[in-house]
């Protein structure tokens, strides 16, 4: 939680002193060893999350942001990912003949979101690592980095905030939540000051992965970052870290080290982390509950099975 230390201004005009971000990044080159037999063939990012796959959340997220330009860091066995955003005209055409119009439109609006672009990272080597290869695709504007395996509600969202924050400040702005127990040791943690502004704080240190003794709050970095184009030079300067990898908490922390204006907004709204299969599970739980299609129904089974109908087994 933020202490007591007396509140720093922060410029809240909204006119912007920066340009604003315009393009996305999603690295997801990563093996899913957690999601072994099932990710051998199938991305991860591919997983079904009722009827669409966890990757289109994060294309949506991204596009109802204005992030229309999108690049995913792929690895070996994932050009599937890039396919699921193409054009299927042989596909389109049976469900137009059959006047499934309602299926015709979600199949034809992965490809509508945005423009998908790929780049293969060749060795996984951390988050920083991958990120790394956007450089010749970003050029010298800010961006944005999403992770490939949480996204948050569609009527909450985070990155207009982190965005329109960036383009003010022109550092880093990393999104934040609150943790409790030993939930910090997964995530980057980080030191801060509270600022005039609700629910954002100014970042004055960060640390990858602390034991939760040793963690400086418990506002813990989660996978949306807003980036200046510097962080690519952090990157190449930044040796291996946690678990023998290349991390973006460390660029990110040398960039403050030298002077860059890192800013965190904490996120109340609700979000979805399909990164280990219980969340996945719970994730999908949630989403079929609230769709008014399936939820109703779907409730009423559920609540059926926790019960113990059918033997437990939901007969």
């Amino acid at each position: 939680m933020p202490d007591d230390t007396p509140a720093k201004p922060l410029r809240t005009d909204s006119v912007a002193a920066h340009p604003r971000a315009v393009k996305a990044v999603i690295p997801a080159a990563g093996l899913a060893t957690r999601f072994l037999p099932a990710t051998k063939a199938v991305p991860k990012e591919l997983l079904p999350v009722v009827d669409r796959p966890v990757l289109q959340y994060i294309v949506e997220e991204a596009a109802a942001a204005g992030l229309k330009d999108v690049l995913l860091i792929t690895g070996r066995g994932k050009t599937s990912m890039v396919d699921h955003f193409d054009r299927q005209p042989y596909l389109e055409e049976r469900l137009a003949a059959k006047g499934d119009l309602a299926r015709l439109e979600a199949v034809r609006r992965p490809a509508e979101l945005a423009e998908i672009y790929a780049c293969r990272q060749a060795e996984q080597l951390g988050l920083g690592n991958a990120v790394g290869y956007a450089e010749l695709h970003v050029g010298k504007e800010p961006f944005a980095v999403l992770l490939g395996d949480e996204f948050c509600a569609e009527d909450e969202p985070m990155l207009p905030s982190m965005i329109d924050l960036q383009a003010r400040t022109g550092g880093i702005v990393v999104a934040l939540i609150e943790v409790t127990g030993d939930g910090i040791s997964r995530l980057g943690a980080v030191s801060m000051e509270p600022t005039d502004t609700p629910d954002t704080v100014r970042v004055t240190g960060m640390v990858e992965k602390p034991a939760p003794e040793d963690a400086p709050s418990n506002l813990g970095i989660i996978g949306r970052y807003v980036l200046p184009a510097g962080i690519f030079d952090a990157i190449r300067r930044t040796k291996p870290g946690s678990g023998g990898e290349i991390q973006l908490t460390d660029a990110m922390a040398l960039m403050l080290d030298e002077g860059t204006p890192v800013h965190g907004v904490i996120y109340r709204g609700t979000r979805y982390d399909t990164g280990v299969p219980l969340g996945y599970l719970q994730t999908v739980v949630q989403i079929a509950c609230d769709r008014p299609d399936l939820g109703p129904a779907f409730l009423d089974w559920l609540r059926s099975f926790v019960a113990g109908a059918g033997g437990g087994r939901g007969g």
